[in-house]
């Protein structure tokens, strides 16, 4: 996956480049920020999904920012923040409006007949405003759940593919007979073993 995210996003270089970074260029472009590591992967899920969700234009730039002071990883944040794109939107506005409508609970509290008379007395501009308002906190609270759900969702994926990965090698190592099996991979044989 960080093969496929490598090869669609644009590279330091070509970000250094652009006029708009260039006052942030020297904070934005350290190579730590740009590193698939288990902790800058699941935070730059987590700020990616949380700007996809609080903010309706400028998602990206907003995430990247985010993941300067928190060394995210900051192509993954960007990459997350397309969750929320024009193909998509209405989906999650509708997903909003009910997530918002049930944290409120305002059927319960109001009543339907009273909303409806509420609605109906203050004309349709009331009802889109109290329409907008209850979208608006819908999307606060997806922003909130779904960043908190992303971060361990990705901490989750990165260790079970560290595992996978240290399974196979691992056996592979088993397989060959080697005689480092025990020892940590990568490290320098002694005198003796050589």
């Amino acid at each position: 996956m960080a093969d496929l995210i490598r090869k669609y996003m644009p590279s330091r270089e070509e970000m250094a480049e652009n006029r708009w970074l260039s006052p942030i260029a020297h904070r934005f472009l350290s190579p730590e920020l740009w590193r698939f590591t288990r902790r800058s992967v699941p935070r730059g899920v987590a700020l990616g999904l949380f700007a996809a969700f609080i903010v309706p234009l400028g998602q990206i730039f907003l995430a990247a920012f985010l993941a300067l002071p928190s060394r995210a990883n900051v192509p993954l944040a960007a990459l997350v923040t397309f969750v929320t794109n024009p193909f998509t939107f209405p989906f999650w506005a509708v997903m909003a409006n009910r997530t918002g409508a049930f944290v409120l609970n305002l059927d319960n509290a109001v009543g339907g007949d009273a909303a409806r008379e509420i609605a109906h007395d203050g004309g349709a501009l009331a009802g889109w405003f109290e329409l907008a308002g209850v979208t608006a906190f819908g999307f606060v609270v997806l922003a909130i759940v779904s960043a908190a759900i992303g971060y361990l969702m990705a901490s989750l994926i990165w260790r079970l593919m560290v595992a996978r990965k240290r399974t196979k090698r691992l056996r592979d190592m088993a397989q060959r007979g080697d005689p480092l099996k025990g020892e940590a991979v990568g490290s320098e044989p002694t005198q003796g073993e050589a």
